[in-house]
């Protein structure tokens, strides 16, 4: 029994800012001071608060230390762990209150959240077993396999309203249900896992997998017994190596406790699963993709129909879900498919997870009922926007989605109403952006993204998309001409007429809805060659104010042109012709005396 258990994230955000070294460097320090049997440390997945990192909860007090370094392990172990002082310096500050030291559940980034699938996140050793069937896991593979027909396990997942967490929102129930029933006599039917996460900035299968392999697993196993299906395939990107390694051992442990390959639990149910390393395509995300993909075959959509559902992997009936889709099932079948519809809105049942990044105070993965509004999610969970800037729009559901203006931050935060903007779902991307956003220059960067992602199957995505770069190219350039707005819609609408999959289907979307919330953007970048948000190089003109520089030097020192010159204690100039216009001059000036127009 111990006394004390320290949580550290060993998530990918906070390993990659030392959390590794940080847990090493704790061990050895309580080791030191004669406390490995009465304080247990704990490597867990990620928390959520990724900003934070790297993060360490102290329980039972559950102190949640924030930015820790190596430097600071021997006063936590010294003051908490041995004296029992809580290091003040180290502590999450909004966890802080006069009357002590607040739950983190209390705190704003948690409090409007409700963890379904990331129920486990942070919360348990994700590379053992023991942690996972302590929080009530594989209970659920239990109870359908001896409580339960496939029928019955389908109807729950019907009655719950789950719909598609990889973006497409198809109902997943009714999924299962095609692939159980439209090949009837099938000698083989497959389970596949879409775990190739391609959206820039977005994380949240990477950390499920991470933080809660097992209930993945569970998952892909319910929804194997369900179809009718005895093999299982989890595609994931390969750049995901601890994901890929905290799996493989997750998949050895559920064979080793008889959870996973033949006869599992007694009940004659039988179903292996196995890893694909996926090499980094965004086309894979799309099933028949990913289908061929798993082939071996050069990643490039198939036709449709027939769907996956009567042909898919080696042309058998099969299901593919992705890695969210597939946590929520465990939890639906515990506490009923009625419990799950009871949050969210009527055409948007339970919970969706958020990578939420960019211009944001608290940024990290965060899960909400369906219903929230944008500014719930915004300003009340990840705390505004940094630095006193004014939110300007926020781009949601990736490279596939649209930015949404602030004039639109009420929108309620479900399939219909972000469609009705002309975002998307998506996987759940949610990048925050503010006044020193260019919308232009981010819609080049959404296109650039999807252009060298086609697969070049269909030349309406292959070509289409390439043209398009090319004119928001030369906008930002300041080379736009007269007529290029109606040239971008008019392509952008044949693209998403004429293309064979959803990559390119939904490829306009960024440009579709920057034009119509932003066309001012557009509009000033081609007629006067100038960037509103003063962010595009092409189109800004630098120029020092002389009765505010106070001839320092530094800014001329720090120019790679040496286009500034200038006498000690003097004022100094910029050579226009010579200027690269990299921002250096502004960023080492003490004086505020660079001008950028």
């Amino acid at each position: 029994m111990y006394r004390s258990h320290v949580l550290i994230c060993g998530g990918t955000g906070c390993t990659s800012s030392g959390s590794a070294a940080i847990e090493k460097a704790l061990v050895s320090e309580i080791a030191k001071n004669g406390l490995t049997e009465e304080v247990q440390v704990v490597k867990t997945g990620c928390f959520g608060l990724c900003a934070l990192g790297p993060i360490m909860i102290v329980y039972p007090e559950g102190t949640f230390y924030s930015m820790v370094k190596e430097e600071d392990i021997p006063e936590i172990v010294e003051e908490h762990l041995l004296k029992g002082r809580v290091v003040t310096r180290l502590v999450y500050q909004e966890t802080v209150t006069d009357n002590g030291i607040k739950s983190l559940q209390e705190t704003a980034f948690y409090k409007k959240q409700n963890r379904v699938a990331l129920r486990n996140c942070g919360v348990i050793n994700p590379e053992n077993i023991e942690e996972y069937i302590g929080e009530n896991g594989y209970q659920a593979l239990a109870k359908v396999l001896t409580e339960m027909t496939p029928e019955d396990v389908i109807q729950t997942i019907l009655d719950s309203g789950l719909r598609g967490r990889g973006g497409g929102g198809f109902p997943t129930g009714m999924k299962w249900k095609l692939a159980r029933n439209i090949v009837k006599d099938a000698d083989q039917k497959y389970v596949c896992c879409n775990a190739d996460e391609g959206d820039p900035g977005a994380f949240m299968d990477r950390a499920v997998i991470e933080s809660d392999p097992h209930n993945l697993i569970e998952g892909m196993l319910i929804g194997a017994y369900a179809i009718g299906a005895k093999e299982a395939v989890v595609y994931v990107r390969a750049e995901y190596p601890l994901a890929i390694e905290r799996l493989k051992e997750a998949i050895k442990q559920a064979e080793e406790k008889g959870f996973l390959g033949e006869n599992i639990m007694g009940t004659g149910f039988s179903c292996k699963m196995r890893i694909k390393a996926g090499a980094g395509a965004f086309v894979c995300g799309e099933e028949t993709a990913l289908i061929e993909s798993l082939q071996g075959e050069r990643g490039m959509p198939r036709l449709k129909p027939p769907f996956p559902a009567q042909s898919g992997y080696w042309y058998k009936p099969s299901n593919i879900n992705n890695v969210e889709t597939f946590a929520n099932v465990s939890w639906i079948i515990l506490n009923g498919g009625e419990a799950f519809a009871a949050m969210g809105t009527d055409g948007s049942k339970g919970t969706k997870v958020f990578a939420l990044t960019g211009k944001i105070k608290r940024g990290g993965l965060v899960e909400i009922p369906m219903g929230k509004t944008l500014r719930d999610v915004i300003f009340d969970i990840g705390g505004g926007i940094k630095n006193g800037k004014n939110f300007k729009a926020v781009q949601m559901g990736g490279p596939s989605g649209g930015c949404i203006p602030a004039e639109l931050l009420d929108t309620v935060i479900d399939y219909k109403a972000l469609g009705a903007t002309g975002a998307i779902m998506g996987s759940g991307g949610m990048v925050v952006m503010d006044e020193t956003t260019c919308m232009v220059s981010m819609a080049q960067f959404f296109l650039d993204f999807t252009a060298k992602e086609s697969c070049g199957k269909c030349i309406h995505c292959r070509i289409g998309t390439k043209r398009m770069l090319e004119i928001l190219n030369r906008i930002v350039k300041g080379e736009g001409r007269e007529g290029d707005i109606e040239l971008l819609e008019e392509l952008c609408y044949s693209i998403k007429d004429g293309a064979l999959c959803g990559l390119g289907q939904t490829a306009p979307n960024p440009v579709l809805t920057t034009i119509k919330y932003f066309r001012n953007e557009y509009e000033a970048h081609i007629n006067d060659k100038k960037c509103p948000a003063k962010s595009c190089p092409d189109l800004l003109e630098y120029t020092i104010d002389a009765d505010k520089c106070r001839g320092c030097t530094l800014c001329a020192k720090k120019c790679p042109a040496n286009a500034i010159s200038g006498e000690v204690k003097s004022a100094h100039k910029i050579d226009r012709d010579k200027c690269i216009k990299c921002g250096s001059c502004v960023s080492v000036c003490r004086f505020g005396a660079v001008n950028v127009d």
